[in-house]
């Protein structure tokens, strides 16, 4: 697939229109006096990568910033220093300057490895098709990589024309704004145009990445947004709405009404990845529960004066919220033990009291001291 800019632009404002400021140029100030040129990723493949520069968009080899980590390899979203013209065949990137927000995830390896997705990111749009029976569990992991990733979220609910019923459709927003706290809900329907001008205007400004899972329409939006065919569009299948890869990489296009737009392609897996401040925003409510508990260690299972247990019990926390609340919590400090020695150790003490205090409970029972 070969790319070219959205619109036509002098090299003066090509890089403004790629969301270029006076911070980036400050943060660009050592490698200018290297003579090197500016530009921002727009899309990754193969070690090598596209990079819209003063120039025009140019081709450049990422081995001079290929690091050990895969979270610090070469993004799209990034901004680079490259080779200036002429300088080298191929031209390369010497440098990523540092990103200011990263949204990542980790693979579905057996190593724990971490894949960023999108760098550098304003707004996140998370795209739920209302083709399929929502998945609440779903997008509260989604909405934890979002906030995690400093970006903004907003959920989009696409195809809603496959909900005429404007009460059914109502009924599911509400669902979704239980699960989102702090998010805005939006109803959006390609077809029929609802919802899109607002979808327009919530994204005209910085960086915005599309995400959800094969099959959530994202390429269908991304052509609306961007203002003509950027991305091929098939099919969902019908017997469980699910899509093929439309979108095989992550590819960044300017927007008609200003700022950028990061397509990805539909994730499978939505593993957290050192996610802890945003699963509690995800679950902001209770969090705030949580401050009213008698103990400041309370883990809202069994324990006397739990506010979080009590809004279960009095109906104005469901119990569902706060099974996904414990699962996720309990995903992300799995993970992160898994490199962190110390906090693999304190996991471990931490089992062990759990394992004394229940063997202590039981056999203060079996003693008959306890009826």
């Amino acid at each position: 697939m070969s790319f070219s800019l959205s619109r036509d632009f002098s090299s003066s404002d090509l890089l403004d229109a790629h969301g270029w400021d006076s911070g980036w140029a400050a943060d660009f100030a050592p490698y200018a006096a290297q003579g090197l040129v500016p530009g921002r990723v727009i899309r990754v493949d193969r070690g090598q990568c596209d990079v819209a520069t003063p120039e025009g968009v140019v081709r450049a080899d990422t081995a001079f910033v290929t690091p050990h980590d895969p979270l610090r390899v070469v993004c799209t979203g990034d901004w680079a220093a490259v080779d200036p013209e002429g300088a080298s065949d191929p031209r390369y990137v010497r440098a990523c300057l540092p990103r200011r927000t990263a949204f990542a995830r980790s693979t579905s390896s057996k190593r724990s490895e971490g894949q960023i997705l999108a760098a550098n990111v304003d707004h996140a749009v998370i795209a739920v098709s209302l083709a399929v029976e929502l998945d609440l569990g779903r997008i509260e992991r989604f909405l934890a990589l979002a906030w995690e990733s400093g970006a903004q979220p907003t959920i989009v609910l696409s195809k809603a024309d496959l909900m005429p019923d404007p009460v059914g459709l109502s009924y599911l927003v509400e669902d979704v704004e239980t699960v989102a706290p702090g998010v805005q809900v939006l109803p959006v329907s390609s077809t029929t145009g609802e919802g899109l001008d607002v979808l327009s205007a919530t994204v005209a400004g910085g960086t915005t990445v599309l995400l959800g899972v094969s099959g959530a329409g994202k390429s269908t939006l991304a052509n609306v947004l961007v203002g003509h065919d950027v991305m091929t569009v098939q099919a969902a299948r019908d017997v469980d709405g699910k899509g093929r890869h439309t979108t095989t990489t992550r590819n960044l296009f300017v927007l008609p009404g200003g700022g950028v737009l990061i397509d990805t392609p539909g994730l499978r897996g939505v593993g957290l990845w050192d996610a802890e401040t945003g699963v509690g925003q995800v679950f902001s409510e209770i969090e705030d529960l949580a401050g009213n508990c008698r103990f400041p260690d309370c883990a809202h299972e069994a324990e006397p004066g739990c506010a979080v247990l009590a809004a279960i019990d009095d109906g104005t926390l469901p119990v569902r919220r706060l099974e996904s609340f414990r699962k996720l919590l309990r995903e992300n400090q799995r993970l992160v033990a898994k490199t962190d020695a110390r906090l693999r150790n304190e996991i471990r003490k931490d089992w062990k009291r759990k394992g004394d205090a229940g063997r202590a409970a039981m056999e203060f029972k079996r003693s008959g001291r306890v009826r």
